[in-house]
């Protein structure tokens, strides 16, 4: 089953900063789409904040490779 959801420490990670700021980070999103604490943020909503590719932020937290190397002929 593929994941959802995601982490600050994976934020750190995409961002390239330290947890601290991926933990401020995902409170800032979390306070925009109206979120309990208990409540998860979905890569879908880190996605649409930061700007980024959703297909490529989901395949990197659940780990899928993708083929997008291209060999010149």
């Amino acid at each position: 089953m593929k994941r959802l959801c995601i982490y600050p420490k994976e934020v750190a990670i995409i961002i390239g900063k330290s947890q601290t700021t991926a933990q401020t980070l995902v409170r800032t999103i979390k306070d925009v789409y109206e979120k309990e604490k208990h409540q998860a943020l979905t890569i879908r909503e880190f996605c649409d904040y930061m700007g980024l590719d959703y297909k490529e932020v989901f395949n990197m937290v659940n780990g899928i490779k993708t083929t997008n190397d291209k060999k010149s002929a």
